[in-house]
């Protein structure tokens, strides 16, 4: 989709300052991109948080032609969600990307500088 031709969808209800700031959203490197086995989408990415590191899930294996151009950069994670269980691999957070409920090829949200890993936004 080219930028003449997009729309941006409706705002969501407001929300509360409380409702936001239970969100945990962090700066953490992503260490290595693994592919998962007999899924079309989703690659397990490590990221290093500063004081752990986490796996992450994320459906992006069909929206970059080399999905390891993305290890060793930075970029924001929902660290506060529940575990979740998919294709026998358990995801630790959220990738906190741009586009994809748009239909916009998806980029990283990453720090405008190098900042700590684990160093929250908001």
């Amino acid at each position: 989709m080219d930028d003449q031709n997009f729309k941006p969808a409706p705002l969501k209800p407001v929300i509360s300052f409380a409702e936001i700031d239970r969100i945990d959203i962090r700066v953490g490197t992503i260490v290595s991109v693994d592919d998962i086995a007999g899924s079309d989408k989703l690659l397990k990415l490590t990221v290093d948080f500063g004081d752990h590191r986490r796996s992450i899930l994320a459906g992006m294996k069909k929206e970059r032609e080399d999905v390891r151009q993305i290890e060793g950069q930075q970029a924001l994670f929902v660290v506060n969600l529940e575990p979740k269980k998919m294709m026998g691999q358990v995801s630790e957070g959220m990738l906190f990307d741009i586009g994809f409920a748009d239909g916009v090829r998806p980029a990283l949200a990453v720090p405008e500088t190098k900042v700590p890993n684990g160093t929250r936004a908001g």
